[in-house]
């Protein structure tokens, strides 16, 4: 069976992926700081990992035995909204770890074990579009811009491997993040991703998509 490792595993989107992964019979890795109930009763393997601390991101493809087939880094966190205040500029430097730097870390390590027809899938937003932007949100708009050029070197550097390195917004979801007046649930924000992941090659390496496949400008 192939090998997804999944990441911020514990709930929303995460969760979400790591359910129908599992549910179609994949062998699931999935990480969080400290599983939930939801999570634990999957009965896929959990690691934990915290993407704050880069010792424990760098060490951690060294803990994955099975070669990996998919992977997903999907964990993120939106706060702070505005750096309005100096613990505000902090959090916004844990912002910057958790959704960009840790991501393309992880990634990198990972690539060596991933071969031909493999792929990276990072969970941007369409709020990391410099070109579409409307402004707020300015440490999360920037997290996700980061990760959207991590990612996209990324791609540079896979594409000799023939794996294939893609952004995907998942859309406004109906998760803690994304508020209960969200558009859509994480079942069908998920379903419409796999449907995308599974379809994607390596002439779609690099490629910063909706979750309907259709192109989002940098």
């Amino acid at each position: 069976m192939p090998t997804a490792l999944i990441t911020g595993a514990n709930r929303g989107i995460g969760l979400e992926f790591v359910r129908q992964y599992s549910n179609d019979g994949w062998d699931v890795i999935a990480t969080a700081r400290e599983a939930s109930p939801e999570l634990s009763a999957l009965g896929v393997q959990v690691e934990s990992l915290d993407l704050t601390d880069a010792d424990a991101v760098a060490a951690f493809a060294g803990r994955v035995g099975n070669p990996v087939d998919l992977f997903i880094a999907n964990a993120g966190t939106n706060h702070p909204m505005n750096p309005a205040s100096a613990q505000d500029a902090r959090d916004w430097q844990v912002m910057m770890m958790v959704n960009a730097i840790a991501p393309y870390q992880l990634g990198k390590a990972l690539l060596p074990r991933m071969g031909a027809g493999c792929k990276m899938i990072s969970i941007s937003s369409g709020m990391g579009s410099i070109a579409e932007n409307s402004g707020g949100w300015i440490p999360y708009r920037t997290s996700k811009a980061a990760l959207n050029m991590a990612w996209s070197s990324l791609a540079i550097e896979a594409r000799g491997r023939g794996v294939t390195v893609a952004a995907l917004s998942p859309g406004w979801v109906k998760t803690r993040m994304g508020g209960a007046g969200a558009e859509i649930s994480s079942e069908e924000s998920v379903g419409d991703m796999r449907r995308l992941i599974d379809r994607l090659t390596i002439s779609d390496n690099g490629r910063f998509l909706r979750r309907d496949g259709s192109e989002l400008p940098w």
